[in-house]
């Protein structure tokens, strides 16, 4: 069997590192011959070699080089350049993560070319059709041949949709096995860390797109603080909308992080605010409060058995919030099941089956 494995944005590699590392394991029993493609949709240092660095991933047998563009173009790049190195290196299946637009583009070429389809995290919906993401998981999972799911609920979702049972496999999530083997190896970033910090990530083009809507939500966060600070590493993109930064007191802006220092800030937090849904997922598992600034989230297993709630722009509900957890009051929260550190040995023991 000849599996191909598709990455191309940081989510991506997080969610892929734990399948290599199951492959690699189980090559004495269920040998399987791969090959990495990464589409290049990420190329910065900090948003795609220091991920392969820090999860021991190997060398891509090809990236694709696609670099930045509009959906649309970063899409037609990455079927173009992907359709040329499936026609010149046949293979079984096409593996897939996530719901990026090297996701959406890859399955459909595979499915074209007659190749059969994985996708590792299918089945989640926002049911939000202003997000992209959300675009390209209805379209890749219409054409998916084998489904592995991180929650039940997933799959209900699917069934409900048309698809066979026997195609869908409940597996947990790879992006929790990855953040399980790198606990013990977390580096501290090398900028100056206040002892009392929340974390922010936003990267949604709702979000971060339009300079006077970005500015009005920084200056919201940085007047909510107290005795804190913001910890913001803030995607060049993002940054150039932003015409001072020197204007926000509370916030301490950083750029891009790896891996293993961006967890370890995740970790340390007081609580993450978000419109991230990987992020949800890790906060869930480390149990750290997690507000998140959207109206919906394709995870809701992060808010029913989870640390996370959705804030949307209630700025008055984020101020309680943040209240609730100076004062130790935030809900309990669990970690859903099979979120265990084992979804990459699941995937790779049902492939060896089923193809």
């Amino acid at each position: 069997m000849h599996l191909t494995i598709v990455a191309g944005a940081r989510p991506n590699f997080v969610k892929i590192a734990p399948i290599i590392k199951a492959i690699k394991s189980a090559q004495s029993s269920r040998p399987v011959d791969f090959s990495l493609v990464h589409t290049g949709q990420h190329y910065s240092h900090n948003m795609s070699a220091s991920f392969f660095e820090d999860l021991n991933i190997p060398a891509p047998t090809i990236n694709l080089g696609v670099g930045p563009g509009s959906q649309a173009e970063q899409t037609a790049k990455i079927m173009v350049e992907f359709e040329k190195y499936l026609l010149s290196h046949p293979s079984d299946c096409v593996l897939v993560v996530g719901d990026v637009n090297s996701t959406m583009a890859c399955a459909i070429v595979a499915k074209k070319l007659g190749v059969k389809v994985v996708h590792v995290e299918g089945g989640l919906r926002s049911r939000d059709l202003t997000m992209p993401e959300e675009i390209n998981r209805m379209v890749t999972d219409a054409i998916t041949d084998y489904f592995f799911t991180t929650s039940i609920e997933a799959g209900e979702i699917l069934k409900s949709e048309g698809v066979l049972d026997d195609n869908i496999f409940f597996v947990g999530n790879t992006m929790i096995d990855s953040l399980i083997g790198s606990l013990d190896k977390l580096k501290r970033p090398s900028f100056d860390l206040p002892e009392e910090y929340f974390l922010l990530t936003l990267h949604r083009p709702s979000n971060v797109d339009e300079e006077k809507s970005l500015h009005k939500l920084l200056s919201r966060l940085d007047g909510l603080m107290v005795n804190e600070k913001i910890v913001f590493p803030i995607h060049p993109r993002t940054e150039s909308n932003l015409s001072d930064l020197s204007a926000f007191e509370n916030i301490i802006f950083t750029p891009p992080l790896p891996y293993l220092e961006f967890l370890y800030l995740v970790k340390g937090a007081m609580g993450v605010i978000t419109d991230s849904g990987g992020i949800q997922e890790e906060t869930t598992y480390l149990k750290v409060p997690c507000m998140t600034l959207r109206n919906n989230t394709e995870r809701p297993e992060t808010i029913s058995i989870g640390s996370n709630v959705l804030i949307a722009q209630d700025m008055s509900l984020l101020e309680t919030s943040l209240e609730q957890i100076r004062n130790g009051k935030w809900k309990e929260s669990d970690i859903p099941p099979k979120w265990d550190g084992k979804a990459g040995e699941r995937i790779i023991a049902l492939l060896a089956e089923l193809l």
